[in-house]
């Protein structure tokens, strides 16, 4: 059979995302879940394989801006809706895709591409490295206890509806970006996915709640979340679920827990999606009875080697000279050197010997500071060619944060 690889058309959606849900299980989503995303998607961005006029192939490519060590926002394309029909599998379908859609990135002049993966092992042979984690949390609320910062007091606890409460919660968002690599400006239209709400995927939880912290009349943190009712003989044994909690003061961040770990009627607090350096982590009483789980979350991929290296800053001094191995994206293979600091850092072409070889996934892996070339070379996949190169290297590329994703996409 033919098939044809083409850009999206408005008239193209519905079927393109049928196709989408299909691949992903078959279950629809709902109407203003598929509404939002429709908005988003951006039809020049986003492809599809159609076989006749029925698309088997998915996938799409956001226009993010990234926060990166030293805290510039670098535009990277964020990958999402990745799919192929089961009856359309071993024909090369998802590596046509992934083909041309890197080739648009690099025609739009965006240094890097990311994406979440539901499935980790496929995105490593088109050059992805896994470059953060995210933890996840269950807090028994009757054994944990947490010991507060002075000023918590002080801090004034108010409950907002999500939808009115949303700008100051952007405002707050917004200010935190810059902080930690990996996090995402919000750009327009972004601001609605923290607050959307189906009834259809509550799963027996409550409606979104949201709550203010407040410090001199000024919003410095929020947190949203839902609360999942359950009842045994015993009496109640509920589950606040957090969708995502920020805050500028560590004394609002500490108000905003206590306040999530003392709701009546619950037992538990479920969070899906923190940083693996959270803060909470030292205010907890027994942190095993948080039953803490660390997994891969943002995936990595330098489009522009020179580009991308050269955006960030790095913890040390830095003078090296790369061999980077790119077999789905040859412009970047060759060597690179890469001179930068603290303050800034440039990345060209170069002739001169090696210091260290490695693959663009590697490069990916440590692009934000959060995993080390010195464990990737312990796992035989960063080679040192000059010796000290890897200590070199490994101390410049680290963060003094743990990058993190603070939403999927």
């Amino acid at each position: 059979m033919t098939t044809e690889l083409r850009v999206l058309r408005d008239a193209d959606f519905d079927g393109w995302y049928a196709a989408l849900e299909l691949a992903f299980g078959g279950v629809p989503e709902a109407p203003e879940e598929v509404a939002l995303w429709r908005e988003l998607a951006g039809f020049d961005r986003s492809i599809g394989v159609w076989d006749g006029p029925e698309a088997v192939g998915t996938t799409g490519a956001f226009a993010f801006r990234i926060t990166v060590p030293g805290g510039e926002r670098v535009p990277a394309a964020g990958v999402t809706m990745v799919s192929v029909l089961p009856t359309h599998r071993r024909r090369g379908l998802l590596r046509r895709m992934m083909r041309r859609q890197l080739d648009d990135v690099r025609a739009w002049g965006e240094p890097l591409a990311v994406l979440t993966a539901s499935e980790p092992d496929i995105y490593g042979r088109f050059g992805y490295g896994i470059a953060t984690h995210s933890l996840s949390v269950r807090i028994d609320t009757a054994r944990v206890r947490l010991s507060v910062p002075p000023g918590t007091e002080g801090v004034r606890l108010r409950l907002s509806e999500p939808a009115e409460a949303r700008d100051a919660c952007e405002a707050v968002y917004a200010r935190r970006v810059a902080a930690r690599p990996g996090m995402l400006a919000r750009q327009p239209g972004w601001e609605a996915l923290p607050v959307l709400d189906p009834a259809a995927g509550r799963e027996g939880a409550s409606p979104l709640k949201c709550v203010l912290a407040e410090e001199d009349g000024r919003t410095v943190g929020y947190a949203r979340y839902a609360v999942r009712p359950d009842w045994s003989d015993a009496g109640a044994n509920g589950t606040v679920l957090l969708r995502d909690a920020e805050a500028l003061t560590p004394a609002a961040y500490a108000a905003l827990w206590r306040y999530l770990t003392e709701i009546d009627l619950t037992s538990y607090v479920s969070a899906s999606n923190r940083p693996v350096d959270d803060p909470l982590l030292h205010l907890v009483s027994d942190v095993r009875r948080c039953e803490a789980r660390v997994k891969d979350s943002l995936h990595v991929r330098l489009v522009d080697v020179g580009a991308a290296l050269a955006a960030r800053t790095y913890r040390g001094a830095v003078d090296l000279v790369l061999e980077v191995a790119d077999d789905f994206c040859p412009w970047n293979a060759g060597r690179w050197r890469l001179t930068g600091d603290a303050k800034g850092a440039s990345c060209e072409r170069t002739e001169d010997a090696a210091d260290l070889a490695l693959s663009v996934r590697e490069l990916g892996s440590a692009y934000l500071g959060g995993v080390s070339l010195a464990a990737l070379a312990g796992a035989g996949r960063v080679r040192e060619l000059r010796e000290g190169a890897l200590e070199e290297a490994a101390a410049a590329f680290g963060s003094d944060v743990a990058p993190w994703l603070p939403h999927g996409f």
